[in-house]
C-alpha cells in the first residue's frame, strides 16, 4: 500500500518530533550518568565541566550528524552543525537576553572567543576544500583536546556544574550505568528517526535535506542549550550562559564535524556554500566583536537577534539554493 503524500508528511513530521524528544532526553540521561560516574571515580569538578558537560550538550548533534553521514546524507550532518551554531547565538542567546541581560568582560572571554573563531575558520577551510577528510578530522579533534587540556591546566573555565547536579538524583553506580546505556540507546534511535524523517520531509516539500538539517534538525538539537541558558538566566548565572554557548559552538565544529569525518569522510553539500556558510561565519565574527567591544546583550538586542533568526529560517525555504 502506497501512502498519499499528506500521510507520508504527517508520519515523517511525527518521526522528526519523536526523534527530537529521544535525542533531548537521551542527552540528559547520558550527561547525568556520566557526571555521576566521573565524580565517583574522583575526577575534579573542573575537568568534568570542561569535558563531559561541554561535550554532553553536543551529544544530540553528534549522533545525528554521524548517523546522517553514514546513511549517505552529509548535507544533514553539516547543515545540523551550521544551523546549530547560528541558533545558539541568535536564538538561544537572543531569547536568554530577553529574560536577563547578558554581560561579559573581554578579558574573561577573549581566549574562548578566539578558539570559537579558529574553529569557524577551520570549518570554512573544510567547506571550500569540498570534503572533511579523516586526516582533517583527526587534526580538528586534536586541537580541541589540546585546548581542553590547556583550559584544565590553567583553570580558566568558569563552569558552574552544580546546576546540573540539582536535577540529577542517582542512587548508585549500577543505576548510573543503566541510565547511561538507556541514554545512549535513546540517542541512537532518536537520531535514526530524525534523519529518516528529515529526508522524507525534505523530499515531499521539495527542499534539500541539508536545509531541513540546518533549520528543523538544528533547532531541535539546540533545545538543550536553550533550556540550560534560560534556567541560568533565571539564576543570573551569566558565566554559565556565555560559557555554554561559546563552548558549544566550538565543540560542534571540533568534535561533531571532526568525529563524523574520522568515522567516514564528510563531503560538503553545495547548497550550504552560499549564504548558509557565510551567515555562520558572519554571525560568529559579529558576536565575538560585539562581546569584546560592547560586552553586553540587552533585551532590545535580544529581540532583534530572535527576529533575525526567524527571518533567516524563513528565507531558507523561500530561497533554499541561495548561493
Amino acid at each position: 500500500m502506497i501512502l498519499p503524500n499528506y500521510d507520508l508528511f504527517v508520519l515523517s513530521a511525527g518521526a522528526i518530533m519523536f526523534g527530537l524528544v529521544l535525542l533531548i532526553k537521551g542527552g540528559d540521561w547520558t550527561i547525568d550518568a556520566a557526571v555521576f560516574i566521573a565524580e565517583r571515580t574522583g575526577l575534579s569538578p573542573l575537568f568534568i565541566g570542561a569535558t563531559i558537560i561541554s561535550f554532553g550538550t553536543s551529544v544530540p548533534e553528534l549522533f545525528t550528524s554521524v548517523n546522517a553521514n553514514l546513511q549517505g546524507f552529509p548535507g544533514i550532518a553539516l547543515g545540523n552543525v551550521l544551523g546549530s551554531n547560528i541558533a545558539n547565538i541568535l536564538l538561544v542567546l537572543g531569547a536568554t537576553a530577553i529574560v536577563f541581560q547578558i554581560e561579559g568582560k573581554a578579558k574573561d572571554l577573549v581566549k574562548d572567543l578566539a578558539m570559537m573563531l579558529l574553529a569557524t575558520g577551520i570549518l570554512t577551510y573544510g567547506m571550500f576544500a569540498g570534503v572533511f577528510s579523516t586526516g582533517l578530522g583527526l587534526i580538528m579533534f586534536g586541537i580541541l583536546a589540546c585546548f581542553v587540556f590547556y583550559q584544565y591546566k590553567s583553570d580558566s573555565l568558569d563552569i558552574e556544574i552544580e546546576d546540573a547536579d540539582d536535577e540529577c538524583v542517582i542512587p548508585s553506580m549500577g543505576f548510573a550505568l543503566l541510565i547511561l546505556l538507556g541514554g545512549l540507546f535513546a540517542l541512537a534511535i532518536g537520531s535514526e528517526m530524525l534523519v529518516k524523517g528529515a529526508v522524507v520531509t525534505g523530499t515531499l516539500i521539495g527542499v534539500p535535506e541539508a536545509i531541513i538539517g540546518m533549520t528543523v534538525v538544528a533547532f531541535g538539537t539546540s533545545l538543550p542549550e536553550l533550556s540550560t541558558c534560560i534556567a541560568a538566566a533565571r539564576k543570573k548565572s551569566v558565566g554559565l550562559i556565555l560559557g555554554n554557548i561559546i563552548g558549544s559552538n566550538t565543540f560542534n565544529i571540533l568534535s561533531i564535524v571532526a568525529l563524523t569525518a574520522i568515522i567516514k569522510p564528510l563531503e560538503v553539500t553545495p547548497v550550504l556554500m552560499g549564504m548558509q556558510l557565510w551567515a555562520t561565519v558572519g554571525i560568529a565574527v559579529g558576536f565575538a566583536i560585539w562581546m569584546l567591544v560592547v560586552g553586553k546583550i540587552t533585551k532590545p538586542v535580544g529581540i532583534a537577534m530572535v527576529a533575525a533568526y526567524a527571518i533567516f529560517t524563513v528565507v531558507q525555504y523561500i530561497i533554499p539554493t541561495a548561493a
